[in-house]
């Protein structure tokens, strides 16, 4: 088939094609930028991208995964649509990770992907894939094929609309053919055209009257109340504290809700779950009345006991509700809209012995957490290279966390200043996931600095290519401070645990063994500042030098991998004898054993 060419005498384009039309929705639907990859099955929306002059601006990631995952950064860092475009076949292949991220933490999202042309659909063509079968569960609200012009703008609003609506990623398969076609300036008024436009505005989503009166019964009866705040409390942080306030009691969040809560606050329990603080553990272990707020968090073994808390639940998306924990209430709605209108319904708590307990239970683990940060290990302690930052964090910082052990560490001891938002593959849990979330982050905001919290693991499966694409874009960033702070300990250390704790096995050195790597010794070879650490007394220095520097930086710290991954009590209690048990066969486990005994008495002090 030949393709269609539509060049003027000089060489520019003088037909509007399909693949302008895509450009223009994009421009349309307020897209700043795409990320992505290039390849043959996108050549026509690369050459529109190219007319359309950097508006939207095309972002080149070194992987088709790493565009898809910076895509649902973008989307968490700014409240937007993330848009990712691919060629067919394996770059079609490679967005999945990306896209179930967005799909399990509820970003919305839109792929365009290429396709081999319509005339060769079901011949066994070269890179031919069955798309809508591949995509059909990862986005699965909406997943369409463009087969004729005058259907392009409608499939590409529909995605933006669903994916806004829906919170979840959407799917525009685009074929090679049909992005060359010429465009439609009007699409006919005939049956089978369907009209559309890019518009899309969110509603006001509150409860009835009654349903929040029975929500505030419930909530002035309990004497312990708890709550916990998730990514849903977004813009409902003020009203939350509001909330928390008149109940008297102590709040803690999940892993998605730690950026839009003040953790400085003295009823402040931090993190919940496996991950989370010892206050955390004790106020889900000893609240009679829960409130959960914009969350759907999936350690249940952490929440209340079944049957000990009463619970009101307040969600956007009502198939959440009850469905970590059997609720009293629940209550469809916006978290400002709800919080708004039930907090004239509670009343005061007169007595403040919950709160004072909740408050001694907060002081407790900040010892714990600080003597735990001091603790003797071999280099250095993960858990004092992060808490290092708290007081150095710019006020105007994004800050990216990959997944691994470093996330432990993110939780438990980097407080993060009112306003400076963190993400990370939360709900998936992908590895590799912080360059390509802090890309996301500095360049919506080129003028703010960014921190990345990665480990050797995330860092030797993605961060380390895009190394190479935060050294060809730093130069136009308004503010150059981009620092990553790889965790360098030699091992897969949270998967090492897991074994530990989930098998009764013990390390199995071949699988959870990294190679070494000079992460800072690469970071020169690009252009930028490597920094070393080795030593307690040269960390804060390595953060100042980092967070002051005229280019991006990283900080290779060498971190003893026996630190514990102990979760909080009363639930990481059960966890011990498995954990014993598999340090019992490993040879050279005393170190680990030490630090894991030291942490289990800190937990029952």
């Amino acid at each position: 088939m030949s393709e269609r060419s539509d060049m003027a005498d000089d060489g520019t384009q003088d037909q509007r094609l399909v693949a302008d039309l895509v450009v223009e929705r994009l421009r349309a639907w307020g897209v700043p930028r795409v990320f992505g990859y290039s390849g043959d099955g996108i050549n026509g929306l690369m050459g529109a991208l190219r007319r359309a002059e950097g508006d939207p601006a095309f972002v080149q990631a070194r992987h088709e995964e790493n565009a898809a995952l910076m895509a649902t950064g973008h989307a968490k860092y700014t409240g937007g649509v993330g848009v990712v475009v691919s060629t067919q076949g394996p770059g079609a292949v490679h967005l999945l990770n990306g896209l179930y991220d967005a799909k399990l933490d509820h970003q919305p999202v839109v792929a365009i992907v290429g396709q081999q042309p319509t005339t060769a659909l079901g011949a066994e063509y070269q890179q031919e894939i069955d798309l809508s079968a591949l995509f059909k569960d990862v986005a699965a609200q909406y997943v369409q094929t463009v087969l004729a012009p005058e259907q392009a703008g409608m499939v590409l609003d529909r995605a933006f609309r669903t994916a806004l609506a829906t919170r979840s990623p959407c799917v525009v398969i685009l074929p090679h053919d049909v992005q060359v076609e010429p465009a439609p300036e009007v699409p006919p008024h005939e049956h089978g055209v369907v009209p559309t436009a890019p518009e899309w505005r969110r509603p006001r989503v509150i409860p009835f009257d009654d349903d929040l009166a029975e929500a505030a019964r419930v909530l002035n009866a309990g004497e312990r109340v708890a709550l916990l705040v998730g990514q849903g409390a977004r813009e409902a942080s003020e009203l939350v504290r509001a909330v928390a306030e008149r109940l008297g009691a102590g709040v803690t969040t999940s892993l998605l809700g730690k950026p839009w809560w003040d953790e400085t606050l003295p009823t402040s329990c931090g993190v919940m779950g496996h991950l989370g603080t010892t206050a955390s553990g004790w106020l889900m272990d000893q609240c009679d009345t829960l409130l959960m707020i914009g969350t759907n968090d999936p350690w249940t073994e952490f929440y209340p006991a079944p049957g000990q808390a009463r619970a009101v639940q307040i969600d956007l998306d009502g198939r959440h509700l009850g469905n970590r924990y059997p609720v009293e209430v629940g209550l469809v709605g916006d978290a400002t809209e709800t919080l708004t209108a039930l907090l004239p319904l509670l009343e005061d708590k007169p007595d403040e012995s919950w709160r004072s307990d909740v408050v001694a239970q907060v002081e407790r683990w900040h010892r714990i957490a600080e003597e735990r940060a001091g603790t003797d290990a071999e280099p250095l302690s993960p858990e004092f290279v992060v808490r290092a930052l708290t007081s150095r964090l710019p006020a105007d910082a994004r800050v990216s966390v990959d997944v691994g052990s470093v996330v432990y560490w993110y939780a438990r001891h980097l407080t993060l200043p009112p306003g400076v938002q963190a993400h990370l593959s939360s709900t998936l849990a992908s590895m590799g996931s912080g360059l390509p979330y802090g890309l996301a982050a500095k360049l919506d905001g080129p003028d703010r600095p960014v921190v990345a919290l990665v480990g050797d693991g995330g860092m030797q499966m993605n961060g380390i290519a895009e190394l190479i694409t935060v050294a060809s874009r730093w130069q136009d960033w308004a503010d150059p401070r981009f620092v990553v702070l790889v965790l360098n300990n030699r091992d897969l250390a949270e998967v090492t645990w897991e074994q530990r704790e989930t098998e009764g096995d013990p390390r199995y050195d071949v699988s959870q063994s990294l190679p070494d790597f000079p992460y800072a010794g690469y970071a020169d070879l690009l252009g930028l500042t490597g920094i070393r650490v080795e030593r307690p007394e040269d960390v804060g220095a390595a953060w100042d030098r980092a967070l002051a520097a005229d280019r991006p930086v990283v900080i290779e710290a060498l971190v003893d991998p026996d630190v514990p991954l102990l979760p909080p009590f009363p639930a990481g209690e059960e966890k011990l004898d498995s954990f014993h048990r598999a340090l019992d066969q490993e040879d050279g486990a005393d170190h680990a054993r030490a630090l894991l005994d030291q942490q289990a008495e800190q937990e029952r002090s």
